[in-house]
């Protein structure tokens, strides 16, 4: 029987199959960016997913999205329960055998997306960090890790990146992360039009996809 999708996006590529792609997003919830992430992913030949972790609510002004983070964050426990779901989702349509998912996220979502590396080390081999960290134990962890960080970002400080690469390198997992010139918090995200780098989204988006396919 087929896995009924959890609450969220979902993209199949072209070709109807593709490797899997968890998409987390960031505190402005499941937003057209991160729908469009999706879509981009999908086109790259990815099956791409990301689960609306606020169902339904989307913030538009930093106080909704804080609001709405801390509510998430209250609820954390559900929230991993939601996501270990999108996971089970993703490699029963995508070939539950030797599943291998890469996950994609963004601010909030960094948080989670450690988190469910070190829980669930069987199934995610890749993870992909866009300004966001979190203190987690990576020893359990098998996956790789890229990082794109912005150089003036006040939600995420240098020492924050580089406690979390140490951290990483210190557990004996791949990692590379990226510093990204006279860049904000949110400077992938097009639709934060105080914050959004066109020239370092391109070049970050060029070295996910690398780094996604280069297993």
């Amino acid at each position: 029987m087929s896995k009924t999708q959890p609450d969220g996006y979902s993209v199949v590529p072209p070709l109807g199959s593709g490797p899997p792609v968890l998409v987390l997003h960031a505190w402005w919830g499941l937003n057209a960016t991160i729908r469009g992430i999706c879509d981009r992913l999908a086109e790259a030949g990815f099956f791409a997913f990301a689960p609306d972790l606020y169902h339904g609510k989307v913030a538009d002004t930093i106080s909704e999205a804080d609001a709405l983070g801390s509510n998430l964050d209250d609820n954390f426990l559900q929230a991993k329960a939601e996501i270990a779901d999108a996971v089970r989702y993703l490699c029963e349509k995508t070939g539950p055998k030797d599943c291998d998912v890469s996950v994609v996220s963004f601010s909030l979502g960094a948080y989670y997306a450690l988190d469910l590396a070190a829980s669930d080390p069987e199934h995610i081999g890749s993870v992909v960090l866009f300004y966001g960290s979190g203190p987690i134990d990576h020893t359990t962890s098998k996956a790789r890790y890229l990082g794109h960080f912005a150089e003036n970002d006040p939600y995420e400080s240098k020492e924050n990146v580089e406690e979390l690469e140490d951290a990483l390198k210190k557990a004996g997992r791949p990692v590379t992360f990226y510093i990204y010139e006279n860049t904000g918090h949110w400077f992938f995200e097009p639709d934060r039009l105080d914050a959004y780098d066109e020239v370092a989204a391109q070049l970050a988006w060029k070295r996910t996809l690398e780094f996604l396919r280069n297993k």
